[in-house]
């Protein structure tokens, strides 16, 4: 019930989008218009639409600093939450808090692309069971996950639970692919570079170009 009544909810503002053309239609080209978007709005993975309104209602109150996410209350949620606060510890429990949530929104970028799965825990569990060969190497590196900092752990997971709940506003300039600052790996080159955040890189899909 609840997905149905976010699906409605996003269905009336991406109508409200077209108020222009459909004040100006008879009521048969609206309603057309409105299978139209109906249509489209039932192709889309309930989880991915769900982040996508969640990101479209931001308003964010987030200040990239320790002393706020201290002050945030302890964060829980679901297997998607877990998932997400899980990747944010293996990939970035040493990263600025800025890094944290820009390495969270590659992630929900994924989510949200057409070109990967349509959850977190499937594109973070992408590849997993070769060796070397997953997106998020400590999903296929052989060590076992052992969450050894229980403090690294309650912060990342104040940081899962701002992105999911849509507190924190765009930082990668939509880019689905990062590395360290340590690394340079060939598909680098190949890829446009959005931005630098603490001892990350970031990349969108395109060709990288000399004033990138």
């Amino acid at each position: 019930m609840r997905s149905f009544q976010k699906i409605s909810s996003c269905a009336l503002l991406a109508l409200s989008l077209l108020t222009p053309a459909v004040a100006s239609a008879s009521p048969q080209q609206a309603k057309a218009l409105a299978d139209i978007e109906a249509k489209g709005l039932r192709s889309v993975g309930s989880e991915r639409l769900e982040s996508m309104i969640a990101s479209a209602n931001a308003a964010s109150d987030v200040e990239f600093t320790r002393a706020w996410l201290s002050e945030q209350p302890k964060a829980s949620g679901g297997e998607q939450w877990r998932c997400l606060a899980e990747a944010l510890y293996f990939e970035a429990r040493g990263e600025t808090v800025k890094g944290q949530f820009a390495v969270a929104e590659v992630i929900m970028n994924r989510v949200k692309s057409s070109q990967f799965p349509g959850s977190l825990c499937s594109v973070i569990n992408q590849g997993t069971g070769r060796k070397y060969q997953c997106q998020f190497t400590y999903t296929c590196d052989g060590n076992a996950e052992v969450i050894a900092e229980p403090r690294a752990y309650t912060q990342v997971g104040k940081v899962a639970r701002a992105v999911l709940d849509g507190k924190a506003p765009s930082l990668t300039g939509g880019a689905t692919y990062y590395h360290t600052t340590a690394v340079s790996p060939r598909w680098s080159r190949v890829f446009t570079r959005t931005t630098k955040i603490g001892v990350h890189m970031f990349y969108r899909d395109g060709v990288q170009t000399a004033s990138n």
